[in-house]
């Protein structure tokens, strides 16, 4: 894979890694005779490969304006990350006065691969920066 496009090969590793989980966490939720596509796993698969998606290529594109405040940017992803869950997903998680573990596993499981796939793309950005 060329090196040249960080932003391509980011997408190259996430789509494929997300949509693997994805199929496993399904997988997994059948064998045990859960709804394959309750708790809003969809949804949650699809925001989180967006916010991650919209993080890293705004990082990216403008790393060079934002320098020495990229950290931080990438920490405030994060909490973007988290007011779009307590905005679309928390309400429809909540509406039970609980949240079962199904419903932290929809939201958990993609949100840590995507942020896993950040925060090594992020550090290789950083390493090049210096």
């Amino acid at each position: 894979m060329d090196n040249k496009n960080p932003i391509l090969l980011f997408l190259v590793i996430l789509v494929p890694l997300l949509a693997a989980v994805f199929f496993i966490h399904t997988s997994i939720l059948a064998w045990q005779g859960y709804p394959e596509y309750g708790n809003c796993i969809i949804l949650s698969y699809v925001l989180n490969f967006l916010m991650a998606a919209i993080i890293y290529i705004g990082l990216f594109s403008f790393q060079d304006k934002i320098k020495t405040q990229i950290g931080f940017i990438f920490i405030a992803g994060s909490f973007l990350k988290f007011i779009v869950f307590f905005l679309v997903l928390y309400p429809s998680y909540k509406a039970d006065d609980t949240i079962s573990a199904l419903e932290f596993a929809a939201f958990f499981v993609p949100y840590a691969i995507s942020l896993v796939v950040e925060t090594v793309f992020m550090a290789k950005m950083l390493q090049k920066m210096n």
